[in-house]
């Protein structure tokens, strides 16, 4: 069990909060990268296993509802201390992502992605603490180095997953287990082991804060689909017109790696303009973009993807710390709220996308999007905010 000595005994990097910080990153780059490739192969996944089109939102759902555990594993967590949740979840998300190509059925599948989105769900809320100490100073950059980690893998991986499927077949996945295997040591080295919460411990004050969380919580919900629906129905909609698998993908890499920009600049921005500004109008922002991408083709279709990114992500560190903000008797479960249980939320919600774009094509499944991101502006008006830095 951890102690609050433990974090002074990291070896090698104890001394360079920035070493481990970068550490800790790239561990979040390999977790999420394997947890989150499946839309890059879902057009060759849905061949493979003869299944219909309907069913990509229950599949989506499939590997994004086990999120919805990451407040407990928060709970467990801060209970328990150290750091050895983040490391199970990081090899759980690796061999899942390994098995995804050896399936031969739609309940095998199922299941392997189930595994992934729980392993997943392990990995993040000890992780987010983890940052937030390590930083002591500065912890928005902090958290949006973490972050940046996570989009870039969730970017870079539906792409390399193509490669492999366009190069050897679905087997071929099972590559990517492997970085994620290998960095375990690495995230052992450099992540600080947390301390344990005692059984004595000051009670979360649920009456004070319920209110506030649950807004901030259905706020991250709408945010979440979004982003699902858009990693969903964009190879989708580039498969069905006719374009590569390969190319598809990267329409993803492109919505999240340029989301890196809102990312490392949310943060600044939230200092300057306010956090309830930020909230409104980047949402407003993706409303506008995700409506768009139903009438372009062409360049067009690239940049706006690259906006709606970087409108998407430019609120992730914000509503993460303001969670850890509301909840500071337990950060990790307030972490588990903004990120875990909103993602499951909104990984349910995406179910319904299946049947709307069999009926009526991606462009509804856009403009369904679009809606819940004018919705989440609204709601933001309510949303807690974080004091602005001076």
């Amino acid at each position: 069990m951890a102690s609050d000595t433990a974090v002074t005994t990291a070896p090698r990097l104890a001394g360079h909060p920035p070493l481990r910080l970068a550490g800790m990153s790239w561990s979040h780059f390999v977790n999420d990268g394997a947890a989150n490739f499946l839309p890059g192969v879902l057009p060759a996944i849905l061949v493979g296993l003869n299944l219909p089109v309907a069913l990509a939102g229950t599949l989506m759902a499939a590997l994004l509802v086990g999120q919805g555990l990451q407040p407990f594993v928060g709970l467990i967590g801060d209970r328990i201390g150290g750091r050895a949740l983040s490391l199970v979840g990081l090899v759980g998300s690796s061999l899942g992502a390994g098995l995804v190509g050896w399936v031969a059925s739609p309940a095998a599948l199922i299941a392997v992605l189930v595994l992934i989105g729980v392993s997943n769900a392990m990995f993040h809320p000890q992780a987010l603490a983890g940052v937030r100490r390590l930083a002591e100073k500065r912890q928005g950059l902090a958290m949006s180095i973490f972050l940046v980690g996570g989009e870039i893998g969730r970017g870079v991986w539906p792409v390399l997953a193509g490669a492999c499927v366009a190069w050897g077949g679905l087997h071929w996945l099972a590559l990517l287990a492997l970085p994620g295997l290998a960095s375990v040591f690495v995230l052992a080295r450099c992540a600080p082991a947390l301390p344990r919460r005692s059984m004595d411990a000051t009670p979360i004050a649920w009456r004070r804060h319920i209110g506030g969380l649950s807004r901030l919580v259905v706020f991250c919900a709408l945010r979440a689909f979004v982003i699902f629906a858009a990693v969903t129905l964009l190879p989708l909609m580039w498969s069905a017109n006719g374009g590569s698998l390969t190319a598809g993908a990267s329409l993803i890499t492109v919505l999240l790696v340029v989301g890196v920009i809102g990312n490392l600049s949310g943060g600044w921005l939230a200092d300057r303009l306010g956090s309830r500004v930020l909230l409104i109008a980047t949402m407003l922002v993706c409303a506008l973009c995700t409506a768009a991408l139903v009438f372009v083709d062409g360049l067009w279709l690239w940049w706006l993807t690259a906006m709606l990114g970087i409108a998407l992500f430019a609120t992730l560190p914000l509503t993460i710390l303001i969670a850890q903000d509301l909840l500071p008797e337990n950060r990790s479960f307030g972490s588990g709220l903004a990120l875990g249980l909103a993602n499951a939320l909104g990984a349910v919600a995406v179910i319904g996308i299946g049947p709307v774009i069999d009926a009526a094509g991606a462009s509804a499944g856009f403009l369904l999007a679009a809606g819940a991101a004018c919705a989440a502006a609204l709601l933001a008006i309510w949303v807690p905010q974080r004091e602005r830095a001076h």
